[in-house]
């Protein structure tokens, strides 16, 4: 059946301003002058420049890839865990258990934020490094689980099932068969987690103290005192980096996971 016109109109416009934003800010980035603008007058590259010779710029980026690289290392073996634990449970245990790990989806950031922090003054860890890496693996566990429990679901038990009566212990089963038909969803909850956690905010504005600031509320404070091109230069860079991952994953295990995880949670809604 041939498609309409009207529909083949709008289906035009769409794709041209799906990517309007990124475009703009790319563009912007390459801009001589000392005002955030579009179309740029000429094209410079002096605030890359400006970023990478920016001693605070370079420290921000610095933390939030440390803690956005350990929190979607840590996020992904304690989902992987979950999962596995609870693969056998019971259809209430199961529910229940998925709610906690899902419930950071459920809270508006602002309060999570402000939740975090009362906890962490408790703990005497407030403004810390080790307060936010901990604040995020919390964050970071819903995108972290789902992409798990779908592959899970996915591969065929009967290979596990043949690896122990073959006589390999649970331990070794894991590791060497489980594991690697769960690749998909371990390299995408990977890359869910420190996109999440890179990009994170909201919570962390909370959480930040003055020996340290991550990059996403460095920007924020930054747009509040100027409006310069430096804050599109960083955004170009992290569209650039952000497509990167995207290409490897595909690379490596294929897009295909997140139709599945979608179709997952469609036939659980």
């Amino acid at each position: 059946m041939r498609t309409s016109l009207p529909v083949r109109i709008l289906a035009a416009l769409v794709l041209v301003f799906l990517p309007a934003p990124l475009i703009i800010v790319i563009g912007a980035s390459f801009s001589p002058g000392a005002v955030l603008s579009f179309p740029p007058p000429g094209f410079s590259l002096r605030w890359y420049g400006e970023v990478l010779g920016d001693h605070g710029w370079v420290m921000a980026f610095v933390a939030s890839a440390g803690i956005a690289a350990g929190a979607a290392v840590v996020t992904t073996i304690a989902a992987l865990g979950a999962a596995l634990a609870l693969e056998h449970a019971s259809p209430r245990t199961r529910s229940i258990a998925e709610t906690m790990i899902l419930a950071p989806l459920l809270f508006p950031h602002a309060a999570l934020g402000i939740a975090f922090l009362s906890w962490l003054v408790a703990l005497h860890a407030n403004g810390t490094m080790i307060g936010v890496f901990v604040s995020h693996v919390i964050l970071c566990a819903p995108f972290a689980y789902r992409p798990i429990a779908v592959s899970l679901h996915q591969i065929d038990r009967s290979v596990a099932e043949a690896a122990e009566i073959l006589g390999a212990s649970p331990w070794r089963t894991i590791t060497t068969v489980l594991i690697p038909m769960l690749r998909p969803g371990l390299a995408a909850a990977l890359m869910f987690s420190f996109i999440i956690s890179f990009d994170e905010v909201t919570v962390t504005m909370f959480l930040v103290g003055p020996e340290f600031s991550t990059l996403p509320v460095k920007i924020y404070g930054h747009l509040a005192d100027s409006a310069d091109p430096v804050v599109a230069a960083i955004s170009t860079i992290l569209i650039a980096m952000t497509g990167g991952m995207i290409l490897l994953l595909d690379r490596v295990v294929g897009l295909g996971i997140f139709v599945d995880i979608e179709e997952d949670a469609r036939g659980n809604a």
